[in-house]
C-alpha cells in the first residue's frame, strides 16, 4: 500500500482529496501546514479555524493527521519576498512562490523524509510522468500557479480533482458529510484569508502620499502610497471628474503615480514581453515555436512565441492590456505547461 502525504487546508477540495484517495486505497496521512498565524488589526488570522477543520476531516476519514510548522520559512521565502517586491514597485504573485517554495518544496522534501510515497493537494490541474497539464474544469484550473513546480516533485505529487468540476466535488464532499462541504472559499491573500493586499501591506510598509500625473503631465490628485496602485487599475484612485482613469505607470523614487483616460494609450498595451528567471518544468521551450501565453489568472491564452534563443523575448500575437512587472508569464503548449518567467 503506497502512502500519500495530503495537504489539508480545511477547505471543502483538500478534504475531497484526501477522501477520494483513502477511497482509492491509498494510505493517506492529512497534513495542515501552518504557515501563517498573526493576526492584522480588523482581521482575525484563520489558521486555528482551519486547522480544526481539517482535522475534523480527518477524524471522520479514519486517517492520521499532522501538523508541520513551515511559518518561519513561509515568512522568509514568501512573505518578506512579496513585501520587497511591491517596494519596488512589481506586482509578485505569492500563490506561485507558494507552492515553488513551500508546497512543492519544503511541504514535498519533509513528507518524502518521513515516509510519504506521494504528496496530494486540492489543486485543479493533472500531472504524468512529471509532466504539468491544465485541470478538466477551466473555470477552476489553477496550473497558472504551478509552473515554478519541479518535474521532481511532480514525479511523485496527485492531483485527484483534475478531471473533476468544483460543483462535482462538492457533491462528493456533501454525499459523504464531510463537514467542510459547504465550508465557502477563503478570499484575499493566500495566507492571510480575507484581508486584501493594501491593508496588508499598510501593516509593514510606511506609506507616502505622493502626485498622481495625467497623460498631460498635470498634477491631478494625490496617492496613498505608490506601492498600493498597479499598472492598469482604475478603481480606487479617487480622482474626480467624468471619464475614468488607469494607472499606466509609477515611479518608486519620486513616488508619482501615472494614469490615462485613453483606454487605448500605448503604456497600457504591450504586444512583447521581457521575461527573467525563466523555469521550465521539463524541456524549455523552441525559439520561433508557437505557443500560448497565460499573464494572469483566469486571462485568456494568448498565441505567442519567443523571437530569440535566451527565451526571455515574448512576441504577441494579440496584444495585452495592463502589463505589471513581476506578474508571471506562463507558458502552454496545448493543455500542457512548459513553464515561464516573471515580466519586467
Amino acid at each position: 500500500m503506497k502512502t500519500v502525504f495530503v495537504g489539508m487546508s480545511g477547505g471543502v477540495d483538500s478534504s475531497v482529496t484526501a477522501a477520494i484517495l483513502k477511497e482509492q486505497g491509498y494510505l493517506v496521512v492529512g497534513v495542515y501546514m501552518k504557515n501563517w498565524s498573526q493576526d492584522l488589526p480588523g482581521f482575525a488570522c484563520p489558521w486555528k479555524e482551519d486547522y480544526q477543520d481539517a482535522k475534523r476531516v480527518a477524524v471522520q476519514l479514519g486517517i492520521d493527521f499532522k501538523m508541520f510548522d513551515f511559518e518561519k520559512e513561509y515568512r522568509q521565502k514568501v512573505v518578506d519576498y512579496m513585501i520587497d517586491e511591491y517596494k519596488v514597485g512589481r506586482t509578485p504573485n505569492p500563490d506561485i512562490m507558494c507552492n515553488q517554495e513551500v508546497k512543492f518544496k519544503l511541504f514535498f522534501d519533509t513528507a518524502i523524509e518521513q515516509g510519504a510515497d506521494y504528496i496530494a493537494t486540492g489543486h485543479y490541474c493533472r500531472t504524468k510522468d512529471g509532466h504539468l497539464f491544465t485541470g478538466l474544469d477551466t473555470n477552476k484550473d489553477q496550473s497558472y500557479f504551478l509552473y515554478r513546480v519541479t518535474s521532481k516533485a511532480l514525479k511523485q505529487t496527485i492531483f485527484p480533482l483534475g478531471e473533476l468540476k468544483k460543483p462535482e466535488v462538492r457533491k462528493i464532499a456533501i454525499d459523504r458529510h464531510l463537514v467542510t462541504a459547504v465550508k465557502k472559499e477563503s478570499m484575499g491573500i493566500c495566507f492571510v484569508g480575507k484581508v486584501g493586499i493594501k491593508e496588508f501591506l499598510s501593516e509593514f510598509v510606511d506609506a507616502v502620499p505622493g502626485s498622481i500625473i495625467d497623460q498631460n503631465d498635470k498634477i491631478i490628485g494625490q496617492h496613498e502610497g505608490a506601492i498600493f496602485y498597479t499598472i492598469g487599475q482604475r478603481r480606487g484612485l479617487n480622482i474626480g471628474g467624468g471619464f475614468p482613469y488607469y494607472v499606466t505607470g509609477k515611479d518608486m523614487l519620486k513616488n508619482e503615480v501615472y494614469v490615462t483616460t485613453h483606454i487605448d494609450d500605448e503604456r497600457l498595451w504591450h504586444e512583447e514581453l521581457k521575461l527573467t528567471d525563466l523555469h521550465w518544468i521539463n524541456e524549455p521551450a523552441i525559439s520561433n515555436n508557437t505557443y500560448q501565453v497565460r499573464i494572469r489568472y483566469r486571462a485568456p491564452l494568448i498565441n505567442c512565441h519567443f523571437s530569440n534563443t535566451k527565451l526571455n523575448l515574448l512576441k504577441l500575437n494579440d496584444p495585452v492590456k495592463a502589463l505589471s512587472p513581476g506578474q508571471s508569464a506562463v507558458i502552454y503548449n496545448g493543455q500542457e505547461v512548459l513553464g515561464g518567467g516573471i515580466v519586467i
